[in-house]
């Protein structure tokens, strides 16, 4: 499986049957995502900057809510959550995504804004690849993303959603994520290209390239 960040929460996770694209976004992010083939888009949430379908080409099984989810051999499971502390009073509700992908599972967190309860961590901590986002805001910061990682114990995390060259959304910056996780700052890779029998022993930390 090969995944690409596109920017904000946008990536490509290309696999042997199929491709699935999450969270679209539009060009006033600052990110220029193009027109995407796939065969499954997931949506955090509606809100603009996350559901810009209209970017993906063909007719694509558009995926936005809670459930379990068979496609092209491709297992999705929805997991409702919140974007706030506050139950979703601030900023309503998000769906977090567990996707199996050629032998591997991927969780997409979207934009997550709380820790998630006991319940919600059993459903997503099997995943061995997790997009999470880190650049507060309205989502979770740098010492939040932290502890979900350490409750989720995935093998490789991929952070999303912070402040980059590109982006216009105004949002924290990577490094402090990296100093909660007693990482030193590196130069990203253009993609991730990854299968189960490559997955690292330890828990990793890798940096995508938004421009891919």
């Amino acid at each position: 499986m090969d995944i690409t960040w596109l920017g904000h929460s946008c990536f490509r996770l290309r696999g042997r049957d199929a491709v699935i694209i999450t969270d679209p976004c539009p060009p006033n992010t600052g990110y220029s995502i193009g027109r995407l083939s796939a065969d499954i888009v997931t949506l955090s949430h509606e809100h603009p900057e996350h559901s810009y379908t209209k970017a993906v080409t063909g007719s694509p099984r558009v995926i936005n809510g809670p459930g379990e989810y068979e496609i092209g051999g491709i297992f999705v499971s929805g997991i409702a959550t919140y974007h706030d502390q506050q139950n979703g009073s601030s900023h309503g509700k998000n769906n977090a995504y567990v996707m199996s992908i050629d032998g591997l599972s991927v969780c997409h967190l979207g934009d997550l804004g709380h820790t998630p309860t006991s319940d919600q961590v059993e459903e997503m901590s099997d995943a061995d690849i997790l997009l999470v986002p880190v650049g507060g805001n309205t989502t979770i910061n740098a010492a939040q993303a932290a502890e979900i990682v350490s409750l989720l114990q995935p093998r490789i995390v991929v952070p999303m959603h912070y402040q980059t060259p590109a982006a216009k959304v105004k949002l924290d910056p990577l490094e402090p994520f990296l100093k909660e996780m007693g990482q030193e700052s590196r130069e990203p890779v253009s993609r991730l290209s990854i299968n189960a029998s490559s997955l690292p022993q330890e828990m990793t930390v890798m940096v995508l390239d938004y421009r891919g």
